[in-house]
Order: structure tokens, then sequence, then C-alpha cells
């Protein structure tokens, strides 16, 4: 890959070895007026160097380097990296480097959503496995869904209320704040939950008040065959969002882009419009 770039491109390669590596990284060639990074990771890595990049004029490219890949192939680019390296090689060639929203979670970017209480949860046994995640990879996160299901997430009491745009939706199970679709991918099938949620538009809010057995693969199942999700007693969807606020007393678990980060009592997520210059694929 860096011989592919180097050929028409003056290219630095640096290694990451610990988290929040590549978000200094990128930071530093932002302040040194860099034209471009390329990441080559997964959505962690690449969720690290969006929030170094953002705000400044070095542009991202991406190529995908870990189990999933979600923002990579939403944005229509192979899983494969040898081929995507072609497809997005092929928009910087061409130009095709436009600016993206991008959402923000207490101070911290995320390109594809934010999660906040189930997945979360089921993310950080996934992370308390992380030795295994590149061996086992998807059916991980199916054990680890599992687990939380019956054994670690309580669903018999909501953990948090949630704030949109000013309107109250009281007693939270679950909260997904898009700012693309997918969601997520099943092996090569999309979940997608919302057909609103866009780099080129504002949040999408999903909050699921109850979690029951039947409801979940009621939305799972939408998900894979419609393409979105419905709106019903249980779960409440809201478009063109541009401010979430979540808390509770006691605290709540949450993840962006894949990445788990802890326990608060206290989420502010806001949508930032033109936040990052980002090279797409061109792909035939």
């Amino acid at each position: 890959m860096h011989q592919y770039l180097a050929r028409h491109h003056g290219v630095q390669v640096v290694e990451t070895n610990e988290r929040g590596h590549a978000t200094r990284f990128a930071k530093d060639a932002a302040e040194r007026g860099v034209d471009l990074v390329v990441a080559f990771g997964g959505d962690g890595t690449l969720n690290e160097v969006a929030t170094g990049l953002a705000g400044s004029s070095t542009a991202l490219m991406m190529l995908p380097g870990g189990s999933t890949n979600v923002f990579v192939r939403s944005l229509g680019a192979a899983n494969d990296p040898v081929l995507a390296l072609q497809q997005f090689s092929a928009g910087l060639d061409h130009d095709n480097i436009h600016p993206i929203s991008l959402g923000r979670a207490n101070g911290r970017y995320f390109c594809f959503h934010a999660g906040i209480g189930f997945d979360a949860a089921v993310v950080e046994l996934v992370e308390r496995r992380a030795s295994l995640k590149r061996f086992i990879g998807q059916p991980l996160f199916a054990l680890s869904a599992l687990q939380a299901w019956f054994a670690t997430y309580d669903r018999k009491y909501p953990h948090f209320s949630v704030s949109i745009d000013g309107k109250q939706i009281p007693n939270g199970y679950f909260t997904i704040v898009l700012n693309s679709n997918p969601y997520t991918f099943i092996g090569k099938r999309a979940v997608s939950l919302s057909t609103a949620a866009s780099i080129d538009k504002k949040l999408v809010a999903i909050t699921f008040r109850r979690l029951t057995t039947p409801l979940i693969l009621r939305t799972v199942l939408q998900a894979i065959r419609q393409d979105q999700i419905s709106a019903s007693s249980g779960v409440e969807i809201r478009t063109d969002v541009e401010d979430v606020k979540i808390d509770f007393a006691a605290p709540f678990p949450y993840q962006l882009d894949g990445d788990y980060l802890g326990e608060q009592t206290s989420l502010h997520i806001e949508h930032c419009p033109d936040a990052l210059r980002l090279v797409k694929p061109i792909v035939i």
C-alpha cells in the first residue's frame, strides 16, 4: 500500500501502538499542514484519526483493516484493502474530496454512530476478549450480545432519560445516534436502521423505551429485510437531530464507532456540519 501511494505522492508511514496514538498523530499532521492522512485499520482507528483531523483542512482517506469496517463499506468501497486502495486512490486522483458532517459526544467525534446502553455493554464484553476478536470476528459479537442480553445488562429498569432537540423521552433503555447508515454489517448483509441517516444530513436518534425479545427480533428483521426500522410503542425515531442530551443518576455505558469509552452520568451529543474533509471512493 505504501509503495502504491508513493508512486505519485510523498508518503510518511507512522504506526500506532496504543489507544489515542492515532488521534495525536493525525492532529500533529493537521497542525503541520499535511494535505492528506491515510488511515489503515478498523473503525476504532478511523474514529481516532477523524477526531484528530476534525476542523482542519487536512483530508482523510481510509482503508479497511478491521473486522467489520462499517464506515468504509457505508461509502460503497470494498471490504478488501487492496481493492479499496484502488477505489479510494481513484477518488483522490479525481479530487473526489468533500466535507462531511460528524457527530460529537462529550467532545469526541464519531463518524457513523454512537451507542448508549445495550450495544455499549456488548462492545465492552467484546473488548474484554480483544485477543480473540481478530481470530473470531463477528461470532464474538454475537456471543457477547447473548451474554449481555441474558446475563449482564439489566432489561427490567430504564438506564437514562433522553432529550432530543429539547423534547424529552423518559425511560430510555438503549439509544443509537446515527451519523450514517447502515448501523453495522452481519457478514455481507447491511443492518440498516434509517435511510434518513447520512453524512450529508443531520443526525438520527433511535431510542428503545423497552427491551423485550419480540421487539428486538422484529427490529433486527426489519433492519435486515426492509433497510430501516419502524417507530412503535417501544421505539422512538427522530430525524434531522442537532442536539441530544442523555442523563441519569447512575452511570450508563456508551460507545462511539464501536469503541467502548466507559460509563457516564451525562452525555451531550451534537451534530457538527462540514467537520471533516473526506476522500470518497470511485467504485466502478
